[in-house]
C-alpha cells in the first residue's frame, strides 16, 4: 500500500507538471472533480491549505480556465467554486493513457475479483480518511499548546 501510495503521489506530481500546474492546484482540481462545486472554505478543509493559500490557488485556476467563481444562491456572502476542467482537453489527454492502462489491467480480473478489489480500495480509502483526521487533530493539538 505504501508503494502504491508513493507512486500515486509521484504520478499526480508528473501529471500536474505536464499541465503546467502546481501539485496543490492539481489536487484541488481532483477534489472539485470528486465533490463538484464547493466553497473556498470547504476546499481549504479538504486540501489542508490556509484560506489565503486557497484564495491564491483559486485565482490561478480561474486565470487558467479550470474553475470559475459563482455567488452562492443560498447565502450571498459565500462564493462557490465551480469546476470547468471537463471542457479542458488537456485534462482528458493527461488521464487517457492511465485510464486505458487501468482498464486493460482490470480486464485481467474476474468480476468477482474486481468486486473484492473495489471493496478493499473503498475500505482502504475510509481508513486513510480516518487516519488523516487523527493526524489533523494531532497537529491542531500541538499547535495550540
Amino acid at each position: 500500500m505504501r508503494g502504491l501510495g508513493n507512486r500515486t503521489v509521484l504520478y499526480q506530481q508528473h501529471a500536474a507538471a505536464s499541465l503546467g500546474l502546481y501539485n496543490n492546484d492539481f489536487i484541488a482540481i481532483d477534489f472539485l472533480h470528486e465533490k463538484g462545486p464547493i466553497t473556498a472554505g470547504e476546499l481549504s478543509k479538504l486540501t489542508g491549505l490556509t484560506t489565503g493559500s486557497v484564495t491564491a490557488l483559486i485565482d490561478r485556476l480561474e486565470k487558467n480556465g479550470f474553475v470559475r467563481r459563482q455567488n452562492d444562491p443560498n447565502d450571498r456572502r459565500k462564493v462557490i467554486i465551480v469546476p470547468l476542467y471537463e471542457k479542458k482537453a488537456e485534462i482528458s489527454h493527461t488521464y487517457l493513457p492511465l485510464h486505458a492502462a487501468m482498464v486493460k489491467l482490470a480486464s485481467s480480473y474476474t468480476d468477482e475479483e474486481l468486486t473484492f478489489i473495489s471493496q478493499f480500495l473503498s475500505n482502504a480509502s475510509e481508513v486513510l480518511e480516518e487516519q488523516m483526521q487523527q493526524l489533523s487533530s494531532s497537529i491542531r493539538s500541538k499547535s495550540s499548546s
